[in-house]
């Protein structure tokens, strides 16, 4: 999702970008301008202002960037962003696209220009309408008065240099491309008005500019005589705008490949090496193309042409009729959605295909037919179409009943009512006055409720409060303030700020009432239905008046008014065209586990094993019959032709495939659903478990290799608190909220471990970099992996006493700030004092610089309105402070202060709001301009640090000290990086070596995927002799390995104790480990007098680069940052510069520009005030969780639609980025995409990148996605690279990534993750999809395969239960093709002995029940309840989950080891029976009944001890059952037999030989003793030479695990996932039991010692003594009363 896109931001998000040395983030770099050079074809000066104000995005690159006060400004750059009522281009996200002529500065001839702009706008993009206006325009001449003159004039007064004509006709703002965000008819709007700003009248066609200057008509007067013409009022500029013949030519074609990506010839080498590799892909792309074209062919699929000039729609609320969609000359689609798959026509036919293309179901199928001829089977005719037939049809049904709950959710959303306005008669013409008088005629109007399914194209809308949008709406009217509606659109893009949405001025002028609406005759032309969410392309033309219409008129189905009582649209888009529906998923693939290939291509070897089996049977049967048959005279005419007796011995055959493979993985997968529902991933907040929707992908859970993670609502938790403050030189930690949480249960955590002497593995140049960069313990640390955000003491974090706040981009940091509770109180303590003055100062800019309205709830308790919560949480924090905003109205701002603290008498202050400056993307910032109730007038301005440090009286000292603080972080990070690239390194060396010592010291190895560990050490562990002495080398070296991958790399205490912090964090830290209570009564007042050093407030210098050493703290701990300065203003000046911005807000044209203009003459020279940081609440144990999937070798991505400072500032803080990361920001705004993706695809390849991080916006993206040659080279980065992040990506955009990487990424197993609308259909495109139960609703959720509460749920999900689940599937499976083999191949040897004639060894009842009865439940049990390792192990070395990732657990390899040991234990076990009792002369019954049943048992009997004694780890109950149900029920079995069977049976004599024959036979019994104890023996000796000669992990810690120290320190390290469960009971640790035992052991021997006590002392006493078990009243007796300290 997404987080806040508003005034937080500030551009920067007020965040200060972190990246690594070796990348630049040129997002915002722009080349200096020279003096006198001119920046825009029509430049304004204002001369004697402030400075030329920079890039609001650049970076501090040099020390001579500050400004001082002589300086000039040069207010040249043409706006993008437009006035509120009259609109142009109204996205103000992107910025103005660079010029490519400069008027008087460059060579560049105006023909040229033409050229270029012609061959760059070439293409056309169908379907998009096009607008030209015609403008009359009066301008007077006008001068420039310098600012500090207090005489400043309109913004009309600015001059402007003409242009020659021939310039104008192309001007240099043309863009070459339509960029998102950025308007090709604005910035033609701008170069006509700005260029003829003298001309009286021109029109302007919007076309492309090369075809222009034929078309558009220029009458230019003398400009003398221009600036002579009087003005209506002085000082302002008249625009009228007068009515003229519309023409609409067609827009080119939006295309993004214009800038920034320059294709692949930016890259020779790489160019020539992919046309070589396209001719080698020619046939197969011609294939391709051709498949696909004869598909859509057969299901007459056929795309629908683009309209000619977009699409046409009148407003008319009395219509009746529906539209026509002038493409397919149709009625315009329907408002009904469908995301089932199927219809009742489609739903069998499409079925039986996808059941019967599974390899297995087409077997099976053969098969039956085969059996099904009469004659040819030898085990039945229906015994195999039948049992398939029910298989197949519990699939259909499953498959069935999910598609009809799809379909259920599609038609409660579908019947959901709205309101639509009808008007019965026909209405007439709309008068052109303002005031809109109601015709009669026009009545009655009736808002009717209407199902969404029936809302049509045309159709206006009425949406109420909370109410969310049917579909597409552009927006007619709103009641909100100044006719703004603020929407939702967080199940869009998953941002969680309000969007305000307008309607143009002539609609909001002439729709003010329904009865207006009604009468008003506006026509619309929008754009063709398309996925961008972005940006929007209409127009609208009433009474003659055309206006344009972008993205901010419009509102998105589902998007949720807020903050407004109502707001009235018409339906441009329906249904299945609207723009969510769009970027939604509509034909869902469906899912597969990834284990069912290699199943299917062990089913083709089996299945050629088989046949060949059955060929050679038949081949020799032949050849016995020629020899034998043909020469017996008792089997004349016996014979058999080739084809019957080959069908017979394929049908017998056939069952080494058995069906009950899918059958009982079915019940398998089912009863492993069930299991998952964990007490540990149970949220007790939200009361939501966990909830599996499928089960049919349950191993790949445990085979997941890359998770893509939307952010706001999964990893966020959709809240911003204000957490640090920095004001006069002094850091602040805000914690009120936190005071607020009732301390939870503290983890698991055992005593100290031993400080015994520590085995030392490091490497010589490991030791030497940490020598080096003097790493020291100066604070607490507490081993383990993040606990919680909010704990004082979670793992791998400081412990701390004064604050319960931790960073969680750095947990490790110490954490020095003095809490603002105590900052208030000194104020109040000491109000007279400089710093009493700037904090009061501070805190009274936050409470008045924003726009957020107080509103009273019935409670009495003020809630705040705002539409970004970056600004609620400053304004909150400001009421915890003392600074509450209890009204707000239209120019005033009523604060209630409290100045000696919240149990005093308040005072009411009036502050009176003169103007703001409101944010914008451009301007980063905002202000407001106050009068104070002592008259003074003060303007508080907030923003991006690096955009409000340009504007300070300091800028030069603040640009330097910026740039000193960002060379020592700098230097800081390379440390991390250099010291992280060698600890990788030794990893690497350690992977699989042995490292043995000589002596009884155990050797124990760890890599970093692999563990080894020597046998001696193995052994040792397991042996119960060894003493735990012996041990202890053993559980220090696995301590060691294990909190080294527990901590990240952080050497932040090299900069704790520098000097360029104050106070200096050792005295806080004196401070903070007082004992304090809540009301922190026991500080001395002598220290809350030390806290501040009044000294440092008064060097404003030492104050500037403290600030700007806090902002950098607050940025690396993942904070949200803000500067705010301030500055007071005289009564001349202020009246000036309001005339200039008077001015400026009244204007026609080009507002938004000028008002920004307007600002940069007042936001200068501002006194700094203090920084402030916001924290987006992570989810509680979001951090650890992503270290710990780090660990597991999962590559994690973060896809959002949020912006992308916002998206780096969240990876900074869930340690998605680390500080010492490598950040590859690609952004086609700042060119050269693919030689940064080149350079870093060399850089990590080589290894000079610890960790890299590539950073890719939606836009960049698109660009990339059209060149197929940069997009493979894209993806080859992205693959290398640690972490991806994608910003601005459309729900689409994220699909397609989440398709590419699964298509490209072969053997992979991809993982999507979400909580709204907006990630279905990456959720849908992943392997697997996790839906989040969040605060964004339940769409997420309802269509993922498997749904959480919270992210941190993920970690035992996958590395336990997914784990589990691989492990348990790939033994069934492995295990169930192991039994048929040692079956069936006692069968094939059988035929040996029988001529081949295919004589069955076995009963054929017993047979076909060997699946069903006798050997399921081994099989089962194990897929359902093994687990090789418990879960504490799993938690606590991730390194362990790797093993289903790379197919450990089953494949060619694992198969033929299993097949190797069938066919050896069935040649065991037949040739023990045919030697020792089928040959025997002695003995009551050697019959084919009596083998065959010895074989049988031997079979039975051992599958079942294989398979529960010797492969399940975790033995339980459920052994023993399996055991009982399995070996006792093939003996009940056999005794129904001996007793029904029928005595007339030629071949089988089964009646009475159990208890007659060879039942009473001892050489029976012990041949069957003899076969399962050599089998046995067997098993147990290949085992044991595998784990001596193969070590593999689970060998080592299935032994780890014996030892109670190492078990113990494994819980430690997993306490935050296991915690829930042993609160509740389910299942102690080992440390809580032995405690318990202990405590009971401790308990009873101080009975037995008061019990005995009272004996002992009877002798001495005549009184009798009364027994007690009173501890305190025995020791009183003996020793004196204890003292209680």
């Amino acid at each position: 999702m997404a987080g806040s896109d508003s005034h937080p931001e500030y551009g920067g998000n007020g965040i200060r970008r972190r990246h690594s040395s070796q990348y630049d983030d040129g997002e915002g770099r722009r080349p200096s301008v020279q003096d006198g050079e001119s920046t825009s074809p029509t430049t304004y000066n204002i001369e004697d202002t402030a400075r030329s104000v920079p890039d609001s995005d650049a970076i501090v690159v040099s020390t001579s960037s500050a400004v001082d006060n002589s300086a000039k400004t040069s207010l040249s750059r043409p706006s993008t962003d437009t006035a509120p009522r009259v609109r142009f281009s109204t996205d103000f996200d992107r910025q103005s696209i660079p010029q490519i002529a400069r008027s008087g500065s460059t060579g560049t001839s105006p023909d040229k220009v033409a050229q270029a702009r012609k061959s760059s706008l070439s293409k056309k993009r169908p379907g998009t309408p096009d607008l030209s206006v015609d403008t009359q325009e009066r301008a007077s001449s006008v001068g420039s008065t310098a600012l500090t003159q207090g005489i400043i004039r309109s913004p009309s007064n600015i001059t402007s240099q003409a242009l020659p004509e021939s310039a104008s006709r192309t001007s240099p703002l043309s863009p070459t491309t339509r960029n998102r965000g950025y308007s090709l008819r604005q910035a033609l709007f701008h170069r006509t008005i700005q260029d003829q700003a003298t001309s009286p009248r021109s029109v302007i066609e919007l076309q492309e500019a090369a075809e222009s200057s034929g078309q558009t008509a220029i009458n230019q007067h003398d400009s003398q005589h221009d600036s002579s013409r009087p003005t209506k009022k002085s000082g302002d500029a008249t625009v009228t705008i007068s009515r003229a013949d519309l023409t609409y030519p067609e827009l080119p074609e939006r295309t993004f490949k214009t800038k920034g990506v320059k294709g692949i010839s930016a890259l020779p080498n790489y160019e020539s090496w992919v046309r070589s590799k396209g001719r080698r892909k020619g046939i197969l792309h011609t294939l391709r193309t051709a498949t696909s074209s004869a598909w859509r062919f057969v299901l007459r699929i056929q795309e629908i042409p683009p309209s000619k000039d977009g699409r046409h729609i009148d407003l008319d609320a009395s219509r009746k009729k529906s539209l026509i969609d002038e493409r397919t000359n149709k009625p315009y689609m329907g408002n009904t959605i469908r995301s089932s798959r199927y219809t009742a026509w489609n739903f069998l036919p499409r079925q039986l295909f996808a059941q019967f293309s599974k390899l297995a179901n087409f077997y099976f199928l053969c098969v039956s037919i085969l059996q099904m001829i009469p004659n040819l089977s030898t085990t039945g005719t229906y015994t195999t179409i039948v049992p398939l037939l029910f298989f197949v049809s519990i699939s259909i049904a499953k498959e069935g009943y999910d598609d009809l709950r799809r379909y259920r959710l599609d038609k409660a959303e579908n019947n959901r009512d709205a309101k639509v306005l009808h008007a019965y008669q026909p209405t007439s013409t709309a008068p052109s006055d303002a005031e809109i008088v109601p015709s009669p005629s026009v009545r009655p109007l009736h808002w009717s409720t209407t199902k969404w399914k029936d809302i049509r194209v045309g159709d206006v809308i009425k949406l109420s409060r909370n109410e969310a949008a049917p579909a597409d709406l552009v927006l007619l009217h709103s009641s909100g303030d100044n006719g703004i509606a603020y929407v939702e659109t967080m199940a869009l893009d998953g941002e969680t700020n309000l969007k305000s949405k307008q309607a143009t001025a002539s609609l909001a002028k002439m729709c003010k009432t329904p009865d207006s609406i009604a009468l008003c005759k506006a026509q619309f032309v929008v754009e063709d239905p398309n996925l961008d969410l972005y940006t929007f392309e209409g127009r609208v033309t009433v009474d003659g008046e055309t206006s344009p219409l972008t993205n901010t008129e419009v509102i998105n189905r589902g998007s949720v008014l807020r903050n407004a009582p109502d707001a009235i649209g018409m339906v441009i888009y329906s249904g299945e065209e609207c723009r969510i529906r769009m970027n939604a998923n509509k034909n869902p693939r469906i899912k597969a586990p990834a284990l069912q290939a290699i199943v299917n291509r062990v089913v083709i070897v089996i299945v050629i094993f088989v046949i060949a089996l059955a060929i050679f049977n038949t081949v020799a049967y032949q050849i016995w019959s020629d020899s034998t048959e043909d020469n017996s005279w008792y089997l004349t005419n016996a014979g058999v032709a080739f084809f019957p007796i080959l069908a017979s011995f394929i049908i017998m055959f056939n069952t080494m495939i058995p069906l009950s493979l899918y059958v009982s993985l079915e019940i398998v997968k089912l009863a492993q659903m069930f299991l998952l529902n964990d007490i540990d991933m149970y949220d007790e907040v939200s009361d939501t478990p966990f909830e599996a929707r499928t089960s049919t992908i349950n191993e790949e859970l445990g085979q997941i290799s890359y998770i893509f993670s939307d952010k706001t609502g999964t990893l966020t938790d959709n809240s911003m608190k204000f957490r640090k403050m920095s004001v006069a030189g002094t850091a602040w930690l805000h914690d009120a909220d936190l005071q607020k949480k009732p301390n939870k249960k503290e983890h698991l955590m055992h005593k100290r471990r031993s400080k015994g002497k520590k085995p030392v593995r490091k490497s010589r140049d490991l030791r030497s970099m940490e020598e080096s960069m003097a790493l020291r313990d100066n604070v607490d640390v507490v081993n383990g992996n993040d606990r919680d955000s909010n704990k004082s003491s979670d793992g791998g974090g400081v412990e701390r006493h004064g604050s319960k706040w931790k960073s969680t981009a750095r947990p490790a940091k110490l954490q020095p700030e003095l809490l603002t509770t105590d900052m208030i109180r000194y104020i109040q303590r000491k109000p007279f004092t400089l710093f009493a003055r700037k904090a009061r100062l501070f805190l009274l800019s936050m409470a008045l610089c924003h726009t957020c309205l107080p509103e009273t709830q019935p409670n009495g308790e003020i809630e705040f309105l705002a539409s970004s919560p970056d600004e609620h949480a400053l304004v909150q924090a400001a009421q915890e402070m003392g600074f509450l905003v209890i009204n707000r109205d239209v120019g005033t701002i009523t604060l209630k202060i409290m100045p000696l603290g919240a149990d005093t008498e308040p005072i009411l202050e009036i502050y009176e709001v003169l103007d703001v400056i409101e944010f914008s993307s451009k301007r980063k910032r905002m202000s407001i301009v106050v009068r104070f109730p002592d008259q003074r007038i003060c303007i508080f301005c907030k923003g991006a640090d690096s955009v409000v440090m340009q504007r300070l009286k300091l800028a030069t000292l603040a640009n330097k000290k910026a740039v000193e603080i960002e060379r020592r972080a700098s230097k800081r990070k390379s440390l991390e990086a250099q010291y992280a690239i060698a600890r990788k390194s030794e990893q690497v060396e350690r992977k699989g070596s042995i490292n043995r010592t000589s002596g009884t010291r155990a050797s124990f190895t760890l890599g970093r995927a692999s563990t080894t560990l020597s046998r001696a050490s193995v052994s040792a562990v397991g042996r119960s002799s060894m003493n735990a002495q012996a041990l202890q080398p053993v559980r220090d070296e696995l301590d060691q390995w294990l909190t080294e991958r527990e901590r990240d790399v952080d050497i932040s205490s090299v900069e704790d104790n520098s000097i360029y912090y104050s106070p200096r964090p050792s005295a806080q830290l004196r401070r903070q480990s007082l004992a304090v209570s809540e009301a922190r009564s026991s500080m001395q007042m002598e220290e809350m007098d030390d806290i501040v050093d009044e000294a440092l407030v008064v060097d404003e210098a030492l104050v500037t680069e403290r600030c700007f050493q806090h902002i950098n703290d607050f940025a690396t701990e993942g904070l949200r940052t803000l500067l705010y300065g301030y500055r007071y203003l005289d009564e001349q000046e202020y009246m000036a510069w309001k005339k200039v911005y008077l001015g400026a807000t009244t204007s026609l044209v080009d507002r938004q520009h000028l008002i920004e203009q307007a600002g940069e003459l007042i936001e200068q020279n501002l006194e700094l005030a203090g920084a402030t940081a916001i924290e987006d609440k992570l989810q509680q144990g979001v951090p650890g969780a992503i270290d710990k999937l780090r660990r597991a070798n999962i590559k994690m991505w973060m896809l959002t639609g949020d912006k992308r400072e916002t998206a780096i500032n969240i990876g900074h803080s869930c340690r998605l980025i680390k500080d010492y990361s490598s950040v590859t920001v690609l952004d086609h705004e700042t060119g050269q995409v693919e030689q940064h993706i080149a350079a870093a695809i060399l850089d990590i390849n080589a290894g000079k990148v610890a960790h890299s991080v590539i950073v890719v916006d939606g836009q960049t993206l698109s660009m990339i996605n059209e060149d197929k040659s940069i997009q493979t080279l894209f993806f080859d980065l992205a693959i290398l690279a640690d972490s991806v992040i994608c910003c601005r990506a459309s729900p689409s955009q994220k699909a397609g990534l989440v398709k590419a990487i699964r298509k490209r990424v072969k053997k992979t197993i991809t993982l999507a993750i979400g909580d709204g609308a907006n990630d279905i259909a990456m959720i849908q495109e992943a392997h697997v999809g996790i839906g989040i139960t969040g605060k964004e609703g339940l769409q997420a959720a309802r269509t993922s395969d498997y749904s959480i509460a919270q992210f941190r749920f993920l970690t035992k999900l996958l590395l336990v239960h997914g784990r589990w689940n691989y492990i348990r599937t790939c033994k069934y499976t492995v295990g169930t093709f192991w039994k048929e083999m040692l079956f069936y191949l006692t069968q094939a040897l059988y035929q040996r002995w029988v001529g081949y004639t295919g004589t069955s060894l076995y009963e054929p009842w017993s047979l076909s029940m060997f699946n069903t009865l006798f050997t399921s439940l081994p099989v089962i049990f194990i897929g359902v309840f093994e687990k090789d390792l418990a879960a504490s192990t799993l938690l606590a070395v991730p390194e362990l989950y790797t093993k289903g990732q790379c197919n450990g657990g089953f494949n060619f390899k694992v198969y033929l080891g299993w097949m190797f040991m069938a066919a050896s234990e069935a040649v065991v076990v037949y040739f023990c029976m045919l030697g020792l009792y089928g040959q025997a002369i002695f003995t009551n019954d050697n019959g084919l009944f009596a083998m065959g049943d010895l074989t049988f048992t031997a079979c039975v009997i051992l599958i079942s001890s294989k398979m529960q004694l010797i492969e399940m780890h975790n033995k339980s109950v459920v052994v023993a059952i399996s055991l009982i149900c399995s070996i006792g029920g093939w003996f009940l079995w056999n005794i129904i037999l001996s007793a029904t069977y029928n005595p007339a049976s030629p071949i089988y004599h089964v009646r009475d030989a159990l208890f007659a024959t060879f039942g009473r036979n001892a050489l029976w019994w012990l041949t069957l003793i003899l076969i399962i104890s050599s089998t046995v023996v067997l098993e147990l000796g290949i085992g044991s030479l595998r784990a001596a000669f193969s070590t593999t992990d689970v060998d080592i810690f299935q032994e780890l695990e014996k030892d109670p120290a190492i078990k113990r320190r494994f819980e430690e390290a997993s306490a935050m996932e296991l915690q829930a469960g042993w609160n509740r009971g389910v299942e102690g640790s080992s440390a809580e039991i032995e405690r318990d035992a202990e405590e009971q052991k401790r308990e009873g021997e101080v009975r037995d010692l008061l019990r005995n006590r009272p004996d002992t002392l009877e002798e001495g006493r005549s009184e009798p003594v009364r027994r007690s078990t009173d501890t305190h009243e025995l020791l009183s007796r003996k020793f004196g009363k204890v003292r209680a300290e």
